[in-house]
């Protein structure tokens, strides 16, 4: 009985290791079956993928790349950009300096992210990527290739560069219609804008003779003297840190002590009408013409401030405005006319000649001074 019972034992262990080891094989085909498929799956969303996938050594080669990969840099397979592109560095990037950023930035940080490069295809043209990549390494740190993806970006980038542009046209048209720091606010969102200021000096200035010369010219010609004087008026303005309002014909409007309030703005307007007569005088000789200018000043309060919606106009209004308008219309060809209330300001650092009570629209009888120059101390 007992032989029995040691044979039946003897069995039962046989088939125990059996069925263990079977398991184990079973386990192992099993474990085997799941890696070759998820190989397959892998490598189908290497093949498969938008974005260019690869590999690549530290001495500057690809060892291997998808199709996505070939397709972006114009290859006609990933076997022949591999066959290619020997020296990564000086052959597919435009600026090799820019590779050399991106291998030291690999090399702190061991990654990079976003990274944009101008590169060459394969037919020479140009475009952008954005490559995200890491570096790989041993157990002991030693780097064995980078890996990452590339994606192609061109498309984007033009549109962020055409934006760019439109920015900054729109930006140097606001600047050539409005002062720099009222551009300013409306870029910032502001949509009303408008202040009052208690002191600052008006000028306008029209051209005498000019419809006689109109009659006699072409338009193309008409505007180009214009544009020419006009011109010069300008670098006068910006020379004296003073706000070209507008020119409305052959009139011209210019003020001083705004957007930004400053004290001396009679004596800068006044300085800015002598030098408009002489650059004047200069421009009739270049162009052989006898153009004379009629100029009025004002002094006081006014109120400035956008109007318009398509277009923007940045404009001054109150009686200052009005009297300096007067001023003008109602001057002498060749000569300054300024109100009482600018004379009082300048009188000591000015030449005036003191005019007859004028009547003037809207305001009656009116004094004037006619500025004759400016004051020289020894």
């Amino acid at each position: 009985m007992k032989s029995v019972s040691s044979e039946q034992s003897h069995w039962v262990e046989l088939v125990n290791v059996a069925a263990t080891q079977l398991g184990s094989l079973v386990g192992r085909k099993q474990a085997e079956v799941a890696l070759r498929i998820a190989e397959e799956n892998y490598h189908d969303i290497v093949e498969n993928a938008i974005e260019g996938i690869f590999q690549s050594t530290p001495d500057g080669r690809y060892k291997s790349a998808n199709p996505a990969l070939a397709r972006i840099y114009g290859y006609d397979s990933p076997e022949d950009l591999l066959e290619s592109i020997e020296d990564i560095g000086r052959q597919v990037y435009v600026d090799s300096n820019r590779h050399q950023q991106y291998i030291a930035e690999l090399s702190a940080n061991n990654e990079v992210k976003g990274f944009e490069s101008l590169v060459y295809r394969k037919n020479g043209e140009v475009i952008w990527i954005s490559e995200n990549t890491r570096a790989v390494r041993d157990a002991q740190g030693t780097l064995l290739y980078y890996e990452g993806t590339i994606s192609e970006i061109t498309e984007r980038i033009l549109i962020q560069e055409a934006l760019k542009f439109q920015q900054e046209e729109t930006e140097k048209l606001l600047l050539n219609i409005l002062p720099a720091s009222i551009a300013k606010r409306l870029q910032q969102g502001e949509r009303v804008i408008a202040e009052r200021f208690e002191e600052v000096s008006v000028l306008f200035a029209d051209l005498v003779g000019f419809t006689e010369f109109c009659s006699r010219k072409t338009p193309e010609e008409l505007v180009n003297v214009l544009n020419i004087i006009f011109s010069h008026f300008d670098e006068l303005a910006q020379q004296h840190g003073l706000e070209k309002i507008k020119t409305i014909g052959d009139a011209y409007m210019v003020v001083g002590g705004l957007p930004t309030p400053r004290t001396d703005h009679a004596e800068a307007i006044a300085q800015m009408a002598l030098d408009m007569q002489a650059e004047l005088e200069s421009v009739n000789r270049h162009i052989n013409e006898t153009f004379e200018i009629r100029i009025g000043i004002n002094t006081g309060p006014v109120v400035a401030g956008v109007i318009g919606l398509a277009k923007f106009i940045y404009d001054l209004w109150g009686d200052t405005v009005n009297t300096a308008s007067r001023m003008e219309s109602n001057g002498i060809p060749g000569e300054i006319q300024v109100t009482d209330a600018t004379y009082e300001r300048l009188k000591e650092q000015f030449f005036f000649e003191k005019r007859s009570h004028i009547l003037i629209k809207g305001k009656g009888e009116m004094t004037t001074y006619l500025l004759k120059g400016r004051i020289r101390y020894l």
